[in-house]
């Protein structure tokens, strides 16, 4: 069987916890500030976690676990064994 590629966008975008869980960060924050309360935007901050359904369609996107993949180096990073 031939190797399956991963999406460019979807390694730019997404990464899995340990636990297989999607991480994205916050929508919602690009333009349009003025009119978001403060709370709005400080709960926007840093990353979610993607919603089942949605983060079975983006896992398709990456057949090969970009878990350890820094977006860096071209070197992928492993623990020590």
């Amino acid at each position: 069987m031939p190797k399956l590629k991963t999406k460019s966008s979807a390694k730019k975008r997404f990464r899995l916890t340990a636990r297989g869980k999607v991480k994205m960060p916050q929508a919602g924050k690009r333009h349009g500030m003025i009119k978001r309360t403060n709370s709005q935007i400080r709960k926007q901050r840093g990353t979610t976690i993607m919603s089942k359904q949605d983060s079975k369609i983006v896992k398709s996107y990456m057949p090969y676990n970009l878990r350890g993949w820094d977006g860096k180096s071209k070197k992928r990073s492993y623990k020590s064994r």
